[in-house]
């Protein structure tokens, strides 16, 4: 049987599993999980997506920021808007040729890159888009998903793409997740940013992908060089591969380091302060760093804990929401890594409440499952001394 006849009928027998998960989404999410190749098209959808959108998003850095080959004028053409909208194209449109019945949950929509005084802007996200998904095929990744030289995309197209990104999620549903660059600021000084992907099927999350072009591959030997994709699927493991797709690493392939806390590169998005109680509570050295790298740290061993608390606020103003785009491919990765994650009360996160995970009440992940408890316990406690401080300041 020739290669295009094998992907001739892998495409077809993904259009028949789309239509039976339809009439009986449960039934496809068993099915799946009993089988050691589940999602096994799903996932190497996601890596060719995510691949080719850090194409995209070291090419804006490269020219943009660092060497400034090209310029931009506006505040709205900076190059977090572009990478954003061309990563976001380029993913989108890989994944409504793949499985175009599948709704996708992201940030951007295409309205403003429909004015006609976004006309530069608009022209340099399709020009980006299309590069990187014109590049020449690698091992795993077919054409019919979009990809190749071979492919021409429109303007409106990307810009359709773009729009894909607008469901707004909800429970009993099978869905696609998009984050096309997390982590803003750290892509902007040649820090961690991550692009991030992940597949959630009646409120669990079953596939996570994240790419992190500047991550480390070897985290002890630099030469080596950066550059790294994390991928989870339910029931088979967590794994790290290189931008180019080879070098499959089982995670985690070194012992936790247990000396380090994971948090926030940035203090207005999580509460410093209580974080630091617990790292002396449980004598841990804080490290700070941006996006959902952070995860992909952790399930490697270069940390013990990773926490996101709610930072504080002023004025009764309610805590940023959290997105769903924001820890389903970390959560993943976390738990088929070995270790375990759930919010600062130790109860499971939500994926299947729309495009938010309700109340914020932290994040805790962890390496192992004892440690878990004891973290959460250290919350406990930290957050009572700072309840009973607050108490005591009051008139």
């Amino acid at each position: 049987m020739t290669v295009q006849v094998t992907c001739m009928l892998l495409h077809h027998a993904s259009k028949h599993l789309n239509a039976h998960f339809r009439n009986n989404p449960r039934r496809l999410l068993s099915m799946s999980l009993t089988s050691p190749e589940g999602f096994s098209i799903e996932k190497h959808v996601a890596i060719a997506a995510v691949r080719r959108a850090c194409l995209v998003t070291c090419t804006v850095f490269n020219q943009l920021v660092r060497d400034k080959t090209d310029t931009l004028k506006k505040e709205d053409e900076s190059p977090v808007t572009v990478g954003d909208y061309a990563a976001q194209a380029v993913i989108n449109t890989v994944l409504r040729n793949a499985f175009p019945e599948d709704p996708i949950v992201g940030e951007e929509g295409a309205d403003a890159l429909r004015q006609e005084s976004n006309a530069r802007l608009r022209e340099r996200v399709v020009s980006l888009a299309t590069n990187a998904l014109q590049e020449d095929l690698i091992d795993g990744e077919k054409a019919q998903w979009g990809l190749g030289s071979h492919h021409e995309h429109s303007s409106e197209a990307l810009l359709k793409a773009i729009d894909e990104g607008s469901d707004t999620g909800g429970p009993n549903k099978r869905m696609w997740t998009v984050d096309p660059i997390d982590g803003t600021k750290g892509f902007l000084r040649g820090g961690q940013y991550a692009v991030c992907l992940s597949l959630i099927v009646n409120s669990q999350v079953v596939l996570g992908v994240i790419g992190c072009p500047n991550l480390q591959i070897y985290p002890a030997n630099p030469d080596e060089g950066k550059g790294c994709i994390f991928v989870a699927v339910r029931g088979q493991g967590a794994f790290q591969i290189t931008l180019s797709g080879t070098g499959a690493i089982k995670l985690p392939y070194f012992p936790p380091e247990k000396s380090y806390v994971l948090q926030s590169e940035e203090p207005k998005h999580t509460n410093m302060p209580l974080i630091r109680r617990v790292a002396d509570e449980l004598h841990l050295t804080e490290w700070g760093m941006d996006s959902q790298a952070k995860y992909c740290c952790l399930v490697r061993g270069e940390g013990a804990v990773y926490l996101r608390m709610p930072a504080p606020t002023i004025g009764g103003k309610q805590p940023y929401e959290e997105r769903i785009w924001d820890h389903a491919p970390g959560s993943i990765l976390v738990e088929e890594a070995g270790g375990k994650i759930t919010d600062s009360e130790g109860a499971p996160l939500r994926f299947g409440l729309g495009r938010g995970m309700g109340d914020n009440r932290g994040f805790v992940a962890t390496v192992d499952e004892e440690l878990h408890g004891r973290v959460v316990s250290a919350i406990k406690q930290a957050q009572s001394t700072e309840d009973a401080k607050k108490t005591k300041a009051t008139p």
